[in-house]
């Protein structure tokens, strides 16, 4: 056994916790010594404060329980996200990196509406989408900036190196999160690559949908609390994080954008006429 396991479960073993709690963690700790870690954006970096301007921070309140994902600016009034970050009250920040901290750049603001895509699948994630009207419009300036979104239908090709920013947790041990805004780049797979996956994780992906990004041959991808996410090639908006594995190996599934883009354009302008 790793000496460096060895030690933390003898530690574990004369904390001053029950034995319910001691074996729980114990078994957390195996799983992710053997699955790898999961870092908060894995494999990744701290972002150059407000180089990503889009991005929004969610503080949801769900069914009395606090929980946040991470969004983009797609219009001054509007934020996209995962359907699955949706909750009874979401408050969004934008032009933030710090988010432990009250930063001057940092705009809150109440969300009026919640549209999550009305084809959305909890079970399979399909159509895991879901757009965010602001209850009053950005301020746009250096740390608050729109994204621009892709072509309808138009994909990205497998090989394409894009990048993923989030403030996902530190690790399935704890429920520590960073502070800062983290980045990472990853590649596009073919669909192959996550269809023909063994053990039949990726049984619910659906290619016309869903993207299948990062190398499973390399430790880095996007994690818990990085959900809603864009996925950035080019500068544009090109996927939004959605789910894969519970030990946070890649590859890693993608919300497709650009299947989306009719919807969204139309659920904008319904929403400010």
């Amino acid at each position: 056994m790793d000496i460096k396991l060895t030690a933390k479960i003898r530690l574990l073993k004369h904390s001053d916790v029950s034995c319910t709690q001691t074996c729980i963690a114990l078994i957390n700790l195996i799983l992710n010594h053997i699955c790898g870690s999961a870092q908060p954006i894995i494999g990744g970096k701290k972002v150059k404060p407000h180089s990503r301007p889009y991005m929004a921070y969610l503080s949801i309140r769900r069914e009395g329980r606090n929980v946040h994902c991470g969004g983009f600016l797609v219009a001054k009034n509007f934020v996209l996200t995962a359907a699955h970050c949706n909750g009874d009250k979401i408050t969004v920040y934008l032009g933030a990196h710090n988010i432990k901290q009250q930063e001057q750049s940092q705009q809150k603001i109440s969300v009026c509406r919640r549209i999550p895509h009305p084809q959305y699948n909890r079970k399979t994630h399909n159509n895991d989408i879901m757009l965010l009207q602001l209850g009053r419009k950005a301020k746009l300036n250096k740390q608050v900036r729109l994204i621009r979104l892709p072509p309808a239908h138009r994909r990205v090709r497998p090989g394409t190196v894009c990048s993923v920013a989030g403030w996902g947790r530190t690790s399935a041990l704890r429920k520590r999160r960073p502070s800062v805004l983290r980045e990472v780049d990853l590649k596009v797979m073919d669909d192959e690559t996550c269809l023909n996956y063994p053990g039949g994780i990726y049984r619910k992906y659906n290619s016309c949908t869903m993207m299948c990004v990062g190398d499973p041959k390399e430790k880095k991808s996007s994690f818990k609390g990085d959900s809603g996410g864009p996925l950035v090639c080019g500068k544009t908006a090109q996927g939004v994080v959605s789910w894969g594995p519970v030990n946070g190996r890649p590859p890693r599934v993608y919300v497709r954008v650009s299947t989306f883009i009719p919807w969204i354009r139309r659920t904008m302008r319904r929403l400010q006429s």
